[in-house]
């Protein structure tokens, strides 16, 4: 997927944090091409200079992705800066380092660069806020990055969910990730398993065999969410006979509470918002709750189909 992409609407003023902030420059910084005159503040940089951050959050590269990118930057170069810092006799990647591999590929000798003196913990933070705001992060990656700037940084889960924007639910459920089994992480860290699938199967006894059975049938939330109910309490149940309609079927579209439950569920996860969606016979609506300006911000973007 190309990051060479379409022109971006104005932002709405005031809102999010953004790596703007973060990196401490204005968006007017962020665009160079070949035979251009580089803004300033952006300079060009043998790509041999730089080298890639250890241990930033994002593990897996897309192969396909950057060949993909790769042909685009052949014909029209970097349009985004590599944001670095120096390191050692070179510089150290901050900020773009699938851009600097896809540069690689494309037998680039020359990069566009930012040069920002960031400490460790500024670094780990815009690593992790900017891999989030493209949505290239697996949940276990995330949760590992949030884990990290705890750990590390004696970052708060409240500081961690106002610096990518979500809720600080979205974070304390990623982390609980990190409880499961290195089997079942590595599903969701391979996208076999959605983060829904693994939420349900925390703590929950023969987790990884129900996983292996979800992933082998293609099973849905829902049907993982039942085996998880059956191994934590084998002992059947006597079903309540239902007092009306919707308990029993959901209506003429068959929506049960379960279901839609299990899609709030879904739906917070994919934004770390609260979500709660009200339906009847005529339809209904959905409602998404935000605490900050952030994470309004963010909801937009999403919705408009901007990238952040």
């Amino acid at each position: 997927m190309s990051e060479q992409a379409a022109p971006r609407r104005p932002r709405m003023g005031g809102l999010g944090r953004g790596l703007s902030s973060l990196l401490g420059e204005p968006d007017g910084e962020a665009a160079t091409t070949r035979g251009s005159t580089p803004p300033s503040g952006v300079r060009q940089l043998p790509v041999t200079a730089l080298s890639p951050l250890p241990g930033q959050p994002r593990r897996f590269f897309d192969e396909s992705a950057l060949d993909e990118l790769a042909e685009s930057i052949s014909h029209r170069g970097v349009i985004q800066p590599i944001v670095v810092r120096p390191h050692g006799k070179g510089y150290q990647i901050v900020a773009g380092e699938r851009r600097w591999r896809a540069a690689q590929r494309a037998r680039l000798h020359e990069v566009p660069v930012v040069v920002r003196d960031f400490t460790d913990a500024e670094t780990m933070e815009i690593a992790l806020v900017e891999n989030i705001q493209r949505r290239d992060l697996t949940a276990i990656e995330e949760a590992e990055g949030y884990r990290r700037l705890i750990d590390e940084f004696g970052h708060t889960q409240e500081a961690l969910a106002n610096l990518v924007a979500k809720s600080r639910s979205h974070v304390t459920n990623l982390l609980r990730l990190l409880e499961l089994p290195k089997l079942i992480q590595d599903m969701v860290g391979d996208q076999r398993l959605s983060m829904g699938h693994a939420r349900a199967l925390i703590h929950v006894p023969g987790a990884e065999s129900i996983a292996e059975k979800v992933v082998a049938k293609g099973l849905s939330v829902r049907d993982a969410e039942r085996m998880a109910r059956q191994a934590r309490d084998p002992e059947p149940r006597r079903a309540r006979t239902p007092r009306d309609p919707a308990m029993a079927g959901g209506g003429e579209d068959g929506a049960t509470d379960a279901d839609l439950r299990a899609l709030e569920r879904q739906l917070g996860d994919v934004l770390g918002l609260k979500i709660h969606i009200n339906h009847g016979e005529k339809g209904g609506s959905i409602t998404i709750g935000y605490s900050t300006l952030g994470q309004l911000d963010m909801v937009c973007q999403r919705l408009s189909g901007e990238r952040i």
